[in-house]
């Protein structure tokens, strides 16, 4: 199956490229275009009105395309349910904005349950194939920790917090996608050191998928991918780690997603704790921006820095 690898990447960015033109006039036709945070950057103004839910497009494509060369291996399949599943959320949040002509969608409490659900689902989907296992893999040594009862707590955790990362991260054009294709690609690697081939074809069409999209999505952009787009990454990236024993690896290879996500919080705890704020505004990439960086400037130092995430957690992995 490694040789699928490549077809699969190749595969889903062909799909993506060819598809994405057809959508983006689609989108334009029906007006649904990004509502604009008014807190956020008054450059990003311009922004307002550009055609959104990319990830209606890329997504489906990686997902066909694994389908296509991954066969029917459960562990693709749990992959597949946990990316499909974050997909819905971000979908009814994204139908939220455009129906209320707004930059907020679904409650945070809704999201949540439903990141509940997803997780209830595959935590029972590995128990009844019997791929369940409690154990997580420490970076740079070779051995692993069990966490037992707590682990679905920890798989919870982990499809949160790295669905919701990677949209905090979707604010500048080409940011995600970049960062997301090469944590995939990580991943792949990854997935193919632990003996499961058909991960790694899951984490080759979705780079396939981000590259192919950001095609339209590059500065400046022609296309958003939404949070249908961002919490299916997000979600992905849970599912590969969870499925390779790799979680505490995420921290690693996402550390683009890690330092984006402490931002916000640590901006919001020293805002409450003490009135002041200790960046010009968050998540990090907005700070840049408002220290008079541009925007193409953010975006490549920010791919930079996820190169050496992503070669540091590959470089952490031993089995």
């Amino acid at each position: 199956m490694a040789a699928d690898i490549l077809p699969a990447l190749a595969g889903t960015f062909l799909l993506t490229v060819i598809v994405t033109p057809l959508f983006i006039k689609a989108m334009k036709s029906l007006q649904y275009g990004q509502q604009i945070r008014a807190d956020g950057p008054r450059l990003h103004a311009v922004k307002a009105g550009t055609p959104t839910m990319g990830g209606l497009i890329f997504i489906p494509a990686a997902v066909l395309t694994s389908i296509i060369f991954a066969g029917t291996s459960p562990f693709f399949y749990g992959a597949l349910l946990v990316t499909l599943g974050c997909m819905l959320i971000g979908f009814l949040d994204d139908f939220g904005k455009i129906a209320r002509t707004r930059s907020l969608g679904l409650k945070a409490r809704s999201k949540l349950a439903g990141e509940v659900i997803i997780t209830v689902l595959l935590v029972l989907f590995l128990r009844h194939f019997e791929l369940y296992s409690t154990e997580m893999l420490v970076p740079y040594f070779n051995f692993t920790i069990d966490f037992g009862f707590f682990h679905p707590i920890f798989i919870f955790l982990i499809i949160s917090a790295s669905s919701n990362s990677v949209n905090l991260t979707d604010g500048l054009d080409g940011l995600a996608a970049g960062v997301s294709a090469i944590g995939m690609i990580a991943f792949m690697f990854i997935a193919q050191q632990a003996g499961l081939p058909e991960v790694a074809i899951f984490c080759a069409a979705m780079t396939g998928g981000c590259l192919g999209f950001l095609v339209f999505n590059r500065y400046p952009a022609s296309l958003f991918m939404g949070d249908v787009g961002s919490l299916a990454l997000g979600g992905a990236f849970a599912a590969v780690a969870v499925l390779t024993m790799a979680e505490m690896f995420l921290l690693i290879i996402g550390g683009v997603f890690v330092i984006e996500a402490l931002s916000v919080i640590l901006q919001v705890i020293c805002f409450r704790l003490t009135g002041r704020r200790i960046l010009l505004m968050s998540p990090l990439h907005h700070h840049f921006e408002m220290k008079g960086w541009s925007e193409w400037r953010v975006v490549t130092t920010f791919w930079g820095a996820a190169l050496i995430f992503a070669a540091a957690g590959v470089l952490s992995y031993s089995r």
